[in-house]
């Protein structure tokens, strides 16, 4: 993976990274078919038992000779016959399965008692167990069909009945390269008990070549009821024929185990054959090869269903990962912000009077930033210490640097060079500084009068490098702006506190901050390898053995993006350059002392929390989506409220602490539907980018001169104290 960009790499703009969104459109389409088909076959599965039968309707339309006749109805060709097994005969018969677990121990027995039963298999139990369904067919046994989902056929539609009886066809050619003939649909009993739609579902299934056995003897082995009574509703009270239903799935079959190595030798004695359908009632063509065609179209049914049960437990354990993650950051998050705001209580000692702070250098990189340069200019002077503002103009073509020196200022200065790129304007301003302490600010942004005088009140501890500001969205307008002042406020604060407690913060924001120039110095200034350039120099800071703290009174206004292709782009640059960063940055796992503990810590929160949650997110969205329509909607919805509960809560103290309105948190359901979509999307177009080995650009964002300089803090409601 190459996260640097060399030179023999096309740029974004000579090539548009849209391989992503292909597989993105592929994948996504793939993983909800894979959860349409598990849903369909796991959650519209008929659970009730074949002999709970619900009471017969009217039966005008059923043949007298069919109600009458025998328990085999075959009505292929519109002629309608009925079949019985033989007197003294018995043909066993085995419903719901095949099981992992009680067919093979079914199958000792009827081995060991070389006895042959039909068994009428799940098109479902068959896809998750064809070797099983195999050594049924391998041991002389008979197959017939039980549906592909146990549905009751008479209940649901006519497309439905088809697929059901489609499907399970498809699912035994590719199982056992065999056809049958035989169907035996769930909830049927015998033959006086069909009513006017189950005779309407037989003859369709005739019209497809299936003839119907039903049962003359239900051993209720379902309900448990003991081996003895099991035996005793499955012995025959006369000499007729029977067809005997028991069940070898759908729950603990061990009483049926028990019971048929009683009742066959039992039979045995009294002179009862106990055979398959086939052996009983000599019905002939009930099975047979598949054809090649059906048989590799099987096969292939069975690999993708077994492809789909897999990814329905990849997407399982992806959501749990996805939630233990969301849930175990908010209280990460919330336990670590209250440490941080006891911790912060007079940390560095009282604030300094302005006339006893140092004197400041703040540079001020500038592309084509007449829309706000102004008001970014005018807020620094009036800082209420002494301060030095250099206006690195990098190549404007659009007055900025005459803007800048027509304000007339006092202690402003600009500088013009060449378009080079922002990291190049950095280092123009910290090599022309004329003071240790250097502030960082970005073209867009205005300060507090007080904001420069918060940022060197840590410097005070010599080991501190650099220190992160606080930074506020001033245009808050529109649904955009309130869910980026969420964003900022819940999402970007939060963690600096978190970061600053554990010694690992990775980035000091290029709207506000404060470094001692010999720390950036000692690093080589700032780098153009990444376009994280804030990122990559605080990384490289802590790697230096600097420490870097948060200052959440040094606040500074900033103007966000106003459209959503300008977020796009701004958080594409952010993304993709984090991840530059951390890749080159990736040997401070193994380092020891401050830069070991960022690596270990900071490397591999940003790694869970903002490129693996992230990734995952998509699966939780269309998980969901599989839940309200398979599973139980309610419940589905329940938690997606009760995560968005905690989301409010842990936003809610974000707010407090951080002194504002809450407001905007109306709209945090809204951005929980749309913005964080967005965002998932820019970390996935990102990872694709960096794998990929292409290399972006620095983009500016459009300015629209929104900002004005603050003539005094404002006053915020009163943060919340950790007790």
């Amino acid at each position: 993976m190459d996260l640097h960009g060399t030179a023999r790499h096309r740029t974004a703009r000579e090539v548009r990274p849209r391989a992503h969104w292909v597989l993105l459109a592929v994948l996504l389409p793939t993983l909800a078919a894979a959860l349409l088909v598990q849903g369909y076959a796991r959650h519209m599965f008929g659970s009730t038992p074949d002999g709970a039968v619900a009471a017969s309707g009217e039966a005008h339309a059923v043949p007298a000779e069919v109600t009458t006749g025998g328990p085999l109805i075959d009505a292929r060709g519109g002629a309608v016959r009925t079949l019985a097994p033989a007197p003294k005969t018995v043909a066993l018969t085995f419903d719901d399965g095949p099981d992992p677990v009680w067919t093979p121990k079914i199958l000792d027995v009827l081995a060991a008692h070389d006895v042959h039963a039909t068994f009428f298999v799940v098109g479902t139990q068959v896809a998750d167990h064809p070797g099983l369904t195999r050594r049924i067919v391998d041991e002389g046994h008979e197959i017939g069909m039980h549906t592909f989902s146990h549905a009751e056929l008479a209940a649901v539609p006519a497309w439905r009945r088809q697929l059901e009886l489609q499907e399970s066809q498809l699912m035994l050619n590719g199982a056992t390269g065999t056809t049958s003939s035989l169907l035996r649909p769930p909830y049927s009993s015998t033959v006086d008990a069909l009513d006017d739609p189950q005779w309407d579902v037989l003859r369709e299934a005739s019209a497809e070549g299936y003839v119907t056995v039903l049962s003359t003897l239900d051993s209720e082995d379902w309900r448990r009821p003991g081996v003895d009574e099991i035996v005793a509703r499955s012995t025959p009270p006369d000499d007729a024929g029977a067809v005997l239903l028991m069940h070898d799935a759908g729950g603990d079959r061990s009483q049926t185990v028990a019971a048929l190595d009683r009742l066959l030798p039992s039979l045995e004695r009294t002179g009862v054959t106990v055979g398959s359908v086939g052996e009983t009632t000599g019905i002939e063509g009930a099975s047979g090869p598949a054809p090649k065609a059906q048989a590799w179209q099987g096969r292939a049914l069975l690999v993708a269903f077994g492809a789909s049960t897999w990814i329905l437990r990849v997407l399982t354990a992806a959501l749990l990962v996805a939630g233990a993650l969301a849930v175990g950051r908010s209280v990460l998050l919330v336990v670590a912000a209250r440490r941080h705001r006891r911790r912060s209580v007079d940390r560095w000692g009282p604030l300094l009077p302005p006339e006893l702070c140092p004197p400041v250098t703040i540079v001020v990189p500038a592309y084509n930033e007449s829309a706000g340069i102004e008001a970014a200019v005018r807020s620094l002077v009036a800082s209420d210490v002494v301060v030095e503002v250099i206006v690195v103009d990098d190549g404007s073509t659009d007055g900025t640097a005459e803007l800048a020196e027509s304000l007339g200022l006092p202690g402003v200065r600009v500088i013009r060079q060449e378009n080079a790129g922002k990291p190049a304007a950095l280092n123009t301003g910290i090599a022309a500084a004329s003071h240790d302490i250097v502030v960082m600010v970005d073209g867009d942004t205005v300060f507090e009068p007080s904001t420069v005088r918060h940022l060197l009140l840590p410097f005070t501890d010599p080991e501190v490098g650099a220190v992160s500001g606080n930074a506020k969205v001033a245009n808050r307008g529109g649904l955009l702006g309130r869910w980026q002042h969420i964003e900022y406020v819940v999402g970007f604060n939060l963690d600096r506190r978190l970061f600053d407690l554990a010694e690992c913060m990775p980035t000091v924001p290029g709207a506000v901050g404060a470094f001692r120039r010999s720390a950036l110095l000692a690093v080589g200034g700032v780098s153009e390898q990444t376009l994280a350039e804030d990122t990559d120099l605080t990384m490289a800071l802590l790697r230096d053995g600097w420490r870097v703290v948060y200052q959440e009174d040094a606040r500074a206004w900033t103007e966000a993006p106003a459209t959503l292709g300008a977020l796009w782009r701004q958080r594409y640059r952010w993304c993709y350059g984090t991840l530059q960063a951390m890749w080159k940055h990736r040997g401070a796992f193994v380092q020891r002392g401050r830069a070991g503990r960022f690596g270990r810590r900071g490397l591999t929160y940003l790694t869970l929390f903002q490129v693996l949650l992230p990734l995952l997110a998509p699966v939780v969205d269309v998980f969901a989506l599989y839940g309200l329509v398979f599973l139980d909607p309610l419940y589905v919805i329940g938690l997606w409220l009760a995560f968005l509960c905690l989301q409010l809560a842990t936003s809610v103290y974000a707010f407090r602490l951080d002194g504002e309105r809450l407001g905007p948190l109306w709209t945090l359901a809204l951005q929980q539907v749309v913005y964080r979509q967005l965002m998932y999307l820019v970390v996935i177009q990102s990872v694709w980018t960096s794998f990929a080995g292409l290399r972006l650009r620095w983009q500016r964002m459009e300015r629209h001169g929104s900002l004005e300089v603050p003539v005094a803090s404002p006053e915020p409601e009163e943060p919340v104290r950790a007790r």
